[in-house]
């Protein structure tokens, strides 16, 4: 049993999405956040304190992008993963890199300088700028989806599950409302998915049967 450690609305709902997408089993447990400050028995598993960590047998990671690239290789095939013989491949592997290293990470620090820190260590400036530096970066799934539904190989793949959550978060931090339209639309349709609606049902189900609550939203 695959067992994906969880915090309500973070990164570990990239692995989460994928499993739900693949049809797995899995244990869910959920974490407050950050677990390095509130749940700090988590340490002894995870020494980063970082979320997501997942158990496969004798496998551990933490790096969300790599998970759901590991759980499509490893329990596939699957049309989710994009293999070496297709065109699309090196564009493939470029969006699930650029998912977290270029997209997500501006992203952290407007969380975290506009909601995460104490009151007198806010910096709306350090977050506006932030702001505008993932925007920046958001051009290049804007132009992507000028006249595709997804981002590579023609179809719906994991590259869209790891930026598809960085659109979540900008959603849960209060930047969906400066998408643009190719961007708004794209982040519309997968949210009709339904691996992306299992998903957030499990997150939420779970959260529940822990007793974990949700993080506060904007």
């Amino acid at each position: 049993m695959i067992t994906l450690y969880h915090c309500d609305a973070a990164r570990s709902f990239r692995p989460l999405w994928m499993l739900e997408e693949l049809g797995l089993g899995y244990e869910l447990k959920m974490l407050p956040f950050p677990p390095r400050v509130f749940a700090k028995e988590y340490l002894g598993l995870n020494p980063l304190g970082t979320i997501p960590f997942m158990i496969d047998g004798e496998t551990r990671m933490t790096e969300s992008s790599g998970i759901c690239h590991y759980l499509g290789t490893k329990y596939g095939p699957t049309p989710l993963i994009v293999g070496p013989d297709e065109p699309a491949y090196g564009a493939f592997l470029n969006w699930m890199y650029f998912s977290d290293a270029t997209l997500t990470f501006p992203q952290t620090l407007v969380l975290r300088y506009s909601q995460l820190e104490p009151e007198e260590r806010r910096n709306p400036q350090v977050a506006g700028d932030y702001a505008k530096w993932f925007f920046g970066r958001l051009r290049a799934v804007e132009a992507a989806t000028a006249n595709s539904e997804f981002l590579c190989a023609g179809r719906f793949t994991a590259a869209d599950i790891t930026n598809g959550y960085a659109l979540r978060l900008a959603a849960n931090i209060g930047l969906a409302k400066d998408f643009g339209p190719n961007v708004a639309a794209y982040w519309a349709r997968l949210q009709q998915r339904n691996g992306f609606r299992r998903a957030v049902a499990a997150e939420q189900k779970a959260g529940l049967e822990q007793n974990v609550a949700p993080r506060a939203r904007p």
